[in-house]
Parts: C-alpha cells; structure tokens; sequence
C-alpha cells in the first residue's frame, strides 16, 4: 500500500492507484473532460491538473501514479487559473450554441426550443409545462408581447423568424380549453408569508412563483381587480378580459389571496407589513403619488433603488422589481422580474443569502459561410413563415405543427449534461480569451438515431475506445496533427455509419454535445 496526502488529508491506495482515484476515495472531486472510469486515461483536456510538491509544473490527476509520500493539492489558486486556462483553449474552438439565440433573447429565458419541439411533435400539454416554467402569463404574452426572441431568431437570415409568439399562445390557449389544464406541483406550506404589494404582471408572476414554494402569497391590490397595466384601454383589443381573468385564475387557485382596494400609503404601511409578513415585495409600477410617496427606502419620484440581481433593498426582508425599479415597458419584462425575485424571496425566507437565479455559461455559433448554412439548415421545414387565418387570431393545432417543425434546432441536444459547459459555469471561463482560425461548422446526422458534430469535439478519444470494445474494426480513430486533429472514420467511411450500433454508447461517454441523439 501507498500513502500519500491530498489537500492535507492522509489516504492509503494499492500500488497503480491514479492520483485521481485516490482523492476520490477521500471524497475530494477533481474535475475532468477527457476522463472516464473504466477507460484509459488520455491526459488530453488537463483539466485535472493538480499541484504536486517539488515539482514546478501542474500534473494531469487522471494519468498520474500515487507515489509513496506524495503531497497533493487540487485546489489551489494556481490550480483553478490553469484549468480555467485549459478550458477557455478549448472554447476557442468550439463550435455550436448552448442555448439558441431565442432563449437569449427571452427576458424571462424561457426554454423556447423545447416549447417548439413538444409542438412540433402534436404535445401541447408537454409544451404548457415548459412555458409555466418560467411565464406565469403565457396566454397575456402570447398576444402583446413585442417578441424580442423572434428578432434574434436565427431562421430570419434565411427567410423569416419562427411565429414563437403565437407558438406560445397556441399552447397557452390549448391548455385554458383543455379539460384537465396544467397545474404545478407546489411544495408543502413552508409557514412563511410574502406580502406582494401590486397585483399587476410582476406581482402576479412573483405570486405564481412562490405559491409553488409553499409559502403563502397575499397580493395587495389598489384597484378592486388584478391585472393593474393590463387591464387598460390600450390593450383591450388585443387582451380580451376574459383571457386575462382566466389565466389569472391559474394564479389564484394555487392558494394566492387577494386584498382589492387596498393601497399603500394609505390603508397599510411598510412598517405594518414588515410585521405581519415574513418577507415584502413591492411591484407597484412607478410611483405616481403627488407628492412622492414617504417610504423609508431608497427612493425618489421615479424609482425604488434595490439590487438588479436579488431585488433585495437596503431594508431586511424588503424586495422590489418591476416598474417600481424602473420603467418597463416591455409586460414579459415584468413577469421575467416577478419570477426572478421569487428565487431570491424563497431563498431569504429558507434562511439562505439571497443570490437569485445563477446564469449558466452559453457558447455561441457564431457567424455561418454560406456552406455552413446549407449544412445547420438540413432537416428543417423549408416553409415560410405562417401567419393566422384571421387577424388577431391563432393557430389552429396543424398550423402550429406545421410553423414549429421550421426551428433550425439552434440550442445543444446535450446542454444539461455537457461537462464542458458545467466547468466552464463553475471556473467562470470566458470564450473568446483565445482566438486562432476556428473549424467549419459540420454536423453529420445519416445515423438513425445520432448526430455528430466535429465543431463540439475536444478529441478525448472515449468513442475511440467505445469502438475498439465493441469491436468493430478499426472504427474511428484521430485523424491530422497539432491543431487540426479531429476524430474521423479509421478507413475513410461514413463516421456514423463506422459507429454503427455502438453509436449510443458514444453519446453516453461524450463528455460534450459532440455526439448526441437525434431524439429523446
């Protein structure tokens, strides 16, 4: 047996035993790419690297043997810098999106291309479930929202946008007339209390947030009805009543409370609701009162001052968002801040420092050749963009179909497992630190289920291996030198045809978007 010490922490290995797997007996997780148990170490992506003493340089844990002795260190500062530095190498020449420009250009990062995909396949249910994640409003969205995702949706360079807004209300609206419509899970009641101060798009969707976290929501309102800007005269064409009431009542039937008529200033105060609540939000728009309204927060006659991350204000327990933090003209704006701000309410209320919602890292493609688009276009609708039967209508359930199946499929199959992507959020690595000559975008889809892209690849060689085991022949192999190598098929064939059967087994030990499937 060997004994060595890992961050100060004594452990015993067989001889043979990696640097890595010894820490992981010690339960110290050392980040890696190009590492798989049960495969042979290729040292490739050193992001393992760790700092061993007397040595001047960083060793990849991954192929390193436990020597007698040996002190480990994997955290250090010089550590994080290099893997941070191995990973940003790699990004200089990746090729391909996490997230697709829409979701991007979504205020509240609603996970549009999922949306688009469950329409496309006839499954508005599944659909509904994705928007209520993160628009508490679908069916008020999905007729005045301005679109700011169709501006940057990708399918304009060739032709025009998809219709993601009236997508969106096709779903919405198939869910209000469906008989048993979607209705989240809520957590059990926490016995914590939030006072929304504003029934309006951002109260609203604040309530629809934290009623599912199991805290109990009292909406304090000055008008008699919710809805506050929605309800007036500009919107009454486009917003019919009757739609806004009904996917209110969504809102209210998870436990919400209303108090109607009820305006601060002048039925309650901010101290008095410090009191009698655990937490405050104020979505009240900006304040109109002549003269301002006394507050003791940090506000003038146009905005309350509050933390654009957390919504939290300089007062413990006080939280503000929307109009009442400055004009929002845009209503998905609203809704977007209402959610955002329950995270970080729900996280106050558990006793945690508020943070809200963590932004993931988000690789993008990019501008295309004119050969390249030939190649990202493949497989999708070439039909224009469709437009109601009726003005002011929707879509009926075949155009829905029909106008979803034009998403170019912009987003990464693989963004919720992508390791890359994942260490690259942890060690807050920036692409575009190292430019050179990138590849061409490729992607190879003649496999029945999988989908290569070279452009993802970072040449860990796992499906190499994959293949050998299965053996099927020669199968893949490395292909080029230095900067150019990339993984090819060993004897000049189709690379998804080489893969044949073990083409699964690819997607599973990539540790990128790489290899992917065509479906789940």
């Amino acid at each position: 047996m060997i004994t060595l010490a890992i961050d100060n922490q004594k452990v015993q290995v067989p001889a043979g035993t990696t640097v890595l797997e010894a820490a992981e007996k010690l339960g110290i997780a050392i980040p890696t790419l190009c590492h798989k148990q049960g495969f042979e170490p290729s040292a490739g992506c050193m992001v393992c690297v760790v700092q061993i003493s007397g040595f001047s340089w960083l060793m990849p844990s991954c192929g390193t043997p436990a020597e007698e002795g040996m002190a480990v260190q994997t955290g250090t500062n010089e550590v994080n810098l290099a893997r941070r530095a191995a990973l940003e190498l790699l990004l200089s020449d990746h090729i391909g999106d996490c997230e697709g420009p829409c979701r991007l250009g979504c205020p509240a990062n609603m996970d549009i291309p999922r949306m688009i995909r469950f329409i496309a396949e006839g499954r508005a249910d599944k659909a509904i479930e994705i928007i209520r994640r993160d628009i508490a409003l679908p069916a008020v969205l999905g007729r005045i929202c301005p679109a700011p995702c169709e501006k940057v949706c990708r399918r304009a360079a060739q032709d025009a946008p998809v219709s993601i807004r009236l997508l969106k209300r096709f779903a919405a609206d198939a869910d209000l007339d469906a008989p048993a419509p979607y209705r989240p899970v809520c957590k059990k009641p926490t016995g914590r209390s939030v006072a929304i101060v504003g029934a309006g798009p951002c109260g609203l969707s604040a309530a629809y947030y934290l009623a599912q976290k199991g805290h109990r929501c009292v909406l304090l309102e000055k008008n008699d009805q919710p809805g506050g800007m929605l309800r007036c005269a500009e919107l009454k064409e486009k917003l019919p009543s009757r739609i806004l009431d009904r996917e209110i009542s969504r809102i209210m039937d998870l436990g919400v409370q209303l108090q109607g008529g009820r305006e601060l200033g002048r039925d309650f105060s901010l101290e008095r609701l410090q009191k009698e609540f655990d937490a405050v939000f104020l979505a009240i728009g900006q304040p109109d009162h002549r003269p301002p309204l006394r507050l003791p927060l940090e506000m003038n006659e146009k905005k309350i001052v509050a933390d654009r991350r957390t919504f939290r204000t300089s007062l413990e327990g006080i939280f503000a968002g929307g109009g009442a933090l400055s004009s929002r003209r845009m209503c998905v704006k609203s809704v977007a801040d209402g959610k955002e701000a329950a995270e970080a309410i729900d996280q106050f209320l558990r006793g945690q420092p508020p943070t809200g919602f963590q932004k993931e890292f988000n690789s993008r493609l990019g501008t295309l050749t004119k050969e390249e688009w030939k190649v990202f276009v493949n497989g999708a609708d070439p039909q224009g963009r469709l437009e109601p039967d009726s003005p002011g209508g929707g879509f009926t359930a075949l155009q829905a179909q029909s106008q979803a199946r034009r998403c170019l499929h912009c987003d990464c199959r693989k963004k919720k497992n992508c390791k890359l992507r994942k260490l690259s959020t942890e060690l807050k690595a920036v692409s575009g630190t190292y430019s050179g000559q990138r590849r061409g975008y490729s992607r190879i889809d003649d496999h029945p289920e999988a989908i290569f892209e070279s452009g993802k690849c970072i040449q860990c060689g796992l499906c190499i291996q994959v293949l050998k085991r299965a053996g099927l022949g020669k199968g893949l192999t490395f292909r080029g030198r230095g900067f150019g190598v990339q993984i090819a098929a060993a004897l000049d064939g189709p690379i998804l045809q080489t893969a044949a059967e073990a083409a699964r087994q690819c997607v599973q030990v990539c540790p990128t978007g790489a290899w992917s499937l065509k479906s789940k």
